[in-house]
């Protein structure tokens, strides 16, 4: 099958830009995912739709665009009509794909629509009953299980993890999660298209920005109307915000884990710093309601841009000084280096992405790679390292908390005149699109579908955090218990945002 063959067809769909959709049969499904996974695209998502008159899978992958840059991308949406499980099971991807299993587990279990991967245990759904989950047992003289969760000790969100160990090495962690699915598919379609920003700005609570914007950018398409570019502005400054305040809280946590309490407090102070300037710059410490359809809720006035411009001065002297200071303590760097290492082709091969991808040599950025307004007029510069480990996963936040206190500062200094927002009409029954943007834990798409009377007939979220779970169980291996906490951390993956 060659490229010609199969992508004639491909249609252009509304929604972020470079988006294309096309519906295949079983054959061509797999054949597909066998071509894009040779030409090197990566899985954004894979889901089921059973709203229409015969249910789907759908999956959106990342695929190199022709000329620009070397990682340019655009979005391939594929779909493909499938049977219910009772009936023949549509051909699994995870061969070609091996994040796509746990997908392709999630929507057999939610719509009934099985594929042929060989796993076939439950994911997101636990029951009322405790249920025996087969994990895998490693047998072997003198190896035995830790469990740990899905209650920790501290005030965290529920995951179950099984280490098996010799002595403190691990030889194997398997993940269970699903405690926090709260049914949000479902409860999008109770309400009306415009007001699904509100809920998806909650979907993860760090990513609020992230998820209202990809959730706005599907809608703006479907009703086929421009954001003025004011509001482009702000929203970009609204998320490079989020960025620097996750970056800052996990530099912080980072040191903590390792031991050195100091970290914490002080990346704590300059996280509080930011926090109070972002209140006082857009009405509100964390962004929960300032994209809405059309554009954002609040408007950036003098006063808030010296806000913004005097913290951003301070965090670019102290972070720097900070950095030093870690990079300096042999404590840190011990507990750092190696620990936790995804090799870039592990990386490549699992699909890798986001943060901890950049850190491992995959270097795709949607504000570079598949840019919506403004990154085109002010793209960021790409953070990457190689080495895969904790301590390249901490100098890939230090890198994109700076280069996005520089890149507030543009967006900021020149804002064009004119509305921060505009009428938006209700898009017609059937309209779809897909929305899909760079947060500060790696891309996040959303699928929306209208229904009848402005309201919604499938929204489809999905976190980053979905591709980069299973790399954790890899990224354990040889290291130590007591080292978990810190490589998990490193990560820091969402299990609100994977459990919708």
């Amino acid at each position: 099958m060659t490229g010609a063959d199969w992508r004639a067809g491909a249609m252009p769909l509304a929604g972020a830009p470079g988006m294309r959709s096309l519906t295949v049969d079983g054959e061509a499904w797999r054949a597909a995912a066998q071509c894009l996974a040779g030409e090197g695209a990566r899985l954004l998502a894979l889901w089921g739709d059973d709203t229409g008159a015969i249910p789907r899978v759908l999956a959106a992958f990342a695929t190199a665009a022709g000329g620009g840059a070397p990682t340019a991308t655009e979005t391939l949406l594929l779909a493909l009509p499938v049977k219910r499980a009772s009936e023949q099971a549509y051909p699994g991807i995870e061969e070609f794909f091996p994040a796509a299993s746990r997908m392709q587990r999630a929507a057999a279990e939610m719509f009934g629509l099985q594929s042929t991967d060989p796993d076939r245990r439950p994911w997101l759904l636990h029951g009322p009953q405790p249920q025996d989950y087969a994990f895998t047992r490693v047998a072997g003289e003198g190896v035995h299980e830790i469990p740990v969760g899905p209650i920790h000790a501290g005030i965290i969100e529920p995951g179950h993890f099984r280490f098996s160990v010799v002595g403190e090495k691990v030889l194997r962690l398997e993940e269970r999660l699903g405690y926090t699915h709260k049914g949000v598919e479902r409860l999008f379609a109770t309400m009306p298209l415009l007001e699904g920003h509100r809920l998806a700005a909650r979907l993860c609570g760090d990513s609020a920005v992230g998820y209202s914007w990809a959730y706005a950018q599907a809608l703006e398409g479907m009703a086929l109307v421009a954001i003025p570019p004011r509001a482009a502005r702000l929203r970009a400054i609204g998320l490079e915000l989020e960025r620097i305040a996750n970056h800052l809280g996990d530099l912080g946590a980072l040191g903590n884990d390792a031991g050195f309490a100091f970290g914490l407090s002080q990346f704590s102070r300059l996280k509080e710093l930011l926090l109070r300037a972002t209140e006082r710059a857009l009405g509100r410490r964390y962004l929960f309601g300032l994209i809405v359809p059309g554009g954002v809720s609040t408007d950036l006035d003098a006063a808030g841009r010296a806000a913004l411009a005097n913290c951003l001065d301070e965090l670019g002297t102290e972070i720097p000084r900070l950095r030093e200071i870690y990079d300096e303590h042999a404590g840190l760097r011990g507990r750092y280096v190696g620990a936790g290492e995804v090799p870039p082709a592990l990386a490549a091969r699992l699909g890798l992405t986001g943060l901890a991808g950049r850190a491992s040599a995959q270097a795709y950025d949607l504000r570079v790679d598949q840019p919506c307004a403004p990154y085109a007029e002010f793209p960021p510069r790409k953070c990457e390292a190689v080495a895969g480990d904790v301590a390249a996963r901490v100098a890939i936040r230090y890198d994109e908390a700076l280069e996005s206190c520089g890149l507030v500062r543009r967006l900021a200094a020149d804002l064009p005149e004119g509305p921060c927002r505009v009428h938006l009409p209700v898009p017609p029954e059937g309209a779809a699109a897909v929305g899909l943007i760079e947060a500060w834990r790696g891309p996040i798409l959303v699928a929306l579908t209208a229904g009848a009377a402005g309201s919604i007939r499938r929204c489809h979220p999905h976190d980053p955090s979905w591709q980069n779970w299973p790399v954790l169980e890899h990224a354990i291996i040889d290291n130590i218990v007591p080292d978990f906490p810190l490589i998990n951390k490193s990560f820091n993956l969402a299990y609100s945002g994977h459990d919708l």
